[in-house]
């Protein structure tokens, strides 16, 4: 059964990066508790890419905001389905993400779920 990966792309501003830390910490515990395999933070530092649409411009960051890459793993598509639907039963995400209180823009983010086809 192959694995299967929630991916994220998103700016967050700069001004708010410990904000976004403490929202990121606390969601991956609650992930990780609910039976997630991984789970990823990771914040742009080498984005000039030399081909390819580089990230910034891809997820229209300003100069501002910083870009993340994230991911949380997961042992299947239906373990992903189980996962979710554990956290968003759990009252503590709802707390930590109410939409007016965010510390980046939703709009500048894209998320989707990806079958892993190579793992070495």
């Amino acid at each position: 059964m192959a694995r299967y990966v929630d991916g994220f792309v998103l700016t967050v501003p700069k001004k708010k990066l410990a904000a976004y830390k403490k929202l990121a910490l606390g969601a991956s515990k609650i992930w990780m508790e609910h039976g997630a395999l991984e789970y990823r933070e990771c914040v742009g530092e080498d984005l000039a890419s030399p081909f390819g649409v580089p990230f910034p411009k891809l997820a229209k960051a300003k100069s501002t905001d910083v870009v993340f890459f994230s991911w949380i793993l997961y042992k299947s598509r239906k373990h992903r389905d189980q996962v979710n639907k554990r956290v968003m039963a759990d009252k503590r995400i709802h707390e930590m993400c109410k939409p007016n209180e965010m510390p980046f823009d939703m709009k500048h983010m894209s998320m989707g779920g990806f079958e892993v086809l190579v793992e070495a």
